[in-house]
């Protein structure tokens, strides 16, 4: 069964930085893509970021140049460095990853406020 299991959200300052962490059950070589999804509240749950299997990577516009997502493959470990968050940048943040399948894990809460 395979389980995807976030940690590192917290409150922080605007300008502030936090890294997230997105462990797999599995080896994560068995994902064609992992990647973070977030939703605030009474919005939908959009593409934050996402990474291949050949490391090629996918941000939203939003979040470009002030996160960055990669992969420790010996760990089955997804990491989304946030730098310079902003008040908007609070959500939950979801771990995702697919190949024949899609799979979710439960969230971490990320909030931004002074």
């Amino acid at each position: 069964q395979v389980q995807l299991v976030e940690s590192g959200g917290g409150l922080v300052q605007p300008g502030g930085s936090l890294r997230l962490s997105c462990a797999a059950s599995v080896n994560i070589f068995s994902f064609n893509t992992v990647g973070w999804y977030r939703q605030a509240p009474g919005k939908k749950r959009d593409l934050v970021a996402q990474i291949t299997n050949g490391g090629s990577t996918v941000y939203d516009n939003s979040v470009k140049g002030r996160f960055t997502i990669s992969r420790d493959n010996a760990r089955n470990t997804v990491y989304l460095l946030m730098d310079s968050l902003k008040p908007e940048d609070t959500a939950v943040y979801y771990c995702h990853a697919f190949n024949h399948n899609t799979y979710w894990g439960r969230g971490t809460q990320v909030t931004v406020s002074s």
